[in-house]
């Protein structure tokens, strides 16, 4: 059930929630939806893994595990898990650091680019519908406060 129609059908009263709350609640099962959603879309890899694989694709180098970690924003080890799973499937490949032979490097291969390939217009199809009849400036003002909201966790 969507979450209109929780508050619709009074099930639900959010009515006495401040709004940051509300918002934070409403960030956590719409996280929690559209991962369910991607992982069916996707079929063959997870969700995460295929934001991994998005992440490892706006790098500007191939990215350590460290780096990576800090753009999910998940522990080294859940990252190294997703990675492994990756490896396995064979659409990452763990390479030594030209510089630094104790670093490795997360590398996408050719079957992954052929995969991303393959599932660019679903992933468009679907942004396109999820996205419909919002306005950029919406969308970039929810971009500005969930980045503003993120950098308040992190002072200390």
């Amino acid at each position: 059930m969507k979450i209109n129609e929780l508050v619709q059908n009074d099930i639900v009263d959010f009515g006495a929630i401040p709004p940051a709350y509300f918002l934070l609640g409403l960030l956590s099962a719409f996280e929690n939806r559209f991962q369910a959603m991607a992982d069916k879309m996707i079929g063959e890899i997870s969700w995460k893994q295929f934001f991994a694989i998005i992440c490892i694709q706006m790098c500007k180098e191939d990215p350590t595990i460290n780096d990576l970690s800090d753009v999910l924003g998940s522990s080294h080890q859940n990252v190294k898990q997703i990675l492994l799973k990756l490896e396995s499937k064979g659409l990452v490949e763990f390479k030594p650091d030209a510089k630094d032979k104790r670093k490795q490097r997360v590398v996408l291969t050719k079957k992954c680019h052929e995969f991303c390939k393959r599932n660019d217009d679903v992933g468009r199809d679907v942004m396109e519908k999820m996205f419909a009849g919002i306005p950029e400036k919406d969308l970039n003002k929810t971009i500005q406060t969930i980045m503003k909201i993120e950098s308040n966790m992190r002072e200390e």
